[in-house]
């Protein structure tokens, strides 16, 4: 299985939920967080559709891209885990670029908020530290043993909270 976006921000976030993940544990589908987050991506700036290209090649999924002025558009629901959806952003030009595709730039949405973040060009120390998190990634998910829990604030809008916090608890 290749590794996705989803790997690399799960893995900036909390390692035990993308073991689960990994491992076809998935509680994506029973959160209210995901589909509201889903319906933001589905629709917020409908009109990209006709302008930009939906593209997809090893593992990766990218709603809308500007081919020809090489930006990847992600929309977000909210900031509050920014870092890993930075982070998914470079893993998209990370591997855009191992196909061909170099000098990609992103714009980060958060509609709900009215904020916008770009990312610029990956660097060579970019392209490293995506290099390292492919490789961490590979490590915990070949694990034959689920991660510990942690506790963080963000754990509770996590669609896995109920599993990680409830079933263990009972």
């Amino acid at each position: 299985m290749s590794i996705t976006a989803t790997h690399i921000g799960y893995y900036l976030l909390c390692h035990r939920k993308l073991w689960l993940f990994h491992n076809n544990i998935q509680m994506e589908h029973t959160s209210d967080t995901v589909y509201e987050g889903k319906l933001i991506g589905e629709t917020t700036y409908q009109q990209r559709a006709e302008r930009y290209t939906q593209l997809e090649m090893e593992g990766i999924k990218i709603d809308f891209f500007d081919a020809k002025a090489r930006v990847i558009h992600e929309t977000k629901k909210s900031d509050k885990a920014e870092h890993a959806h930075i982070a998914q952003v470079r893993y998209y030009q990370y591997v855009l670029e191992r196909n061909g595709i170099a000098g990609t730039s992103a714009i980060l949405e958060y509609p709900k908020l009215r904020k916008t973040e770009l990312i610029p060009p990956l660097t060579q120390a970019d392209r490293l530290q995506v290099a390292e998190w492919e490789k961490g990634v590979q490590v915990l998910i070949e694990s034959q043993t689920c991660p510990p829990r942690i506790q963080k604030a963000l754990c509770k809008k996590c669609s896995y909270y109920e599993f990680c916090y409830v079933a263990e608890a009972e």
